[in-house]
């Protein structure tokens, strides 16, 4: 992969990281499902844009961002799917 395109999909990362930032900070109520798909997808592309332009600290930052982003997505679709298992009891 080539510098430059390293440093558009490393942008692409921070354009996500900042659109999900200002969806959970003006949204009247927040989907985890998006949120979380939105950090892991930034810090995924992120990473990427690290393995030509490395950082050990950044690269830690994505790495713990990216494990919890998949955590709390995980955990979001967890409870989406117990919620409409149980309105689908109703």
């Amino acid at each position: 992969m080539t510098p430059l395109l390293t440093d558009v999909v490393g942008l692409a990362g921070s354009a996500l990281f900042i659109a999900a930032f200002a969806y959970a900070n003006l949204a009247p109520t927040l989907d985890k499902v998006w949120f979380n798909l939105a950090n892991l997808a930034g810090a995924v592309l992120l990473l990427v844009s690290l393995s030509v332009h490395f950082n050990l600290a950044a690269f830690v930052l994505e790495a713990a961002w990216g494990v919890i982003a998949a955590a709390g997505l995980v955990l979001a679709l967890r409870t989406r799917w117990r919620t409409r298992q149980a309105a689908g009891r109703r």
